[in-house]
């Protein structure tokens, strides 16, 4: 089954209708998300394009936080960056 995403152009000119129904209802919350959406519209598009997420990397952000979070403020950088790499490599 093929999705609007599958023709971009389309998607492109369905998107630019919708902000211009935005722009009409005067309403503002829909005037932020349509902002945000405008803003980030290449890499909205680059995502049903592609299929790829940034997850992993946040993932791994995730658990360096939380390891972070158990040792409760690194002091030593370099060991704590030794003790990372040994861990999570």
């Amino acid at each position: 089954m093929e999705s609007v995403w599958d023709h971009t152009d389309v998607a492109l000119t369905r998107l630019a209708h919708w902000y211009d129904e935005v722009d009409k209802s005067g309403f503002l919350a829909f005037g932020t998300i349509a902002r945000n959406i405008q803003t980030h519209y290449l890499r909205i598009v680059a995502f049903f394009r592609n299929r790829a997420t940034n997850a992993a990397s946040e993932s791994f952000n995730a658990k360096i936080k939380q390891f972070r979070a158990l040792l409760r403020g690194v002091r030593d950088i370099p060991f704590f960056l030794f003790r990372l790499a040994n861990i999570y490599a």
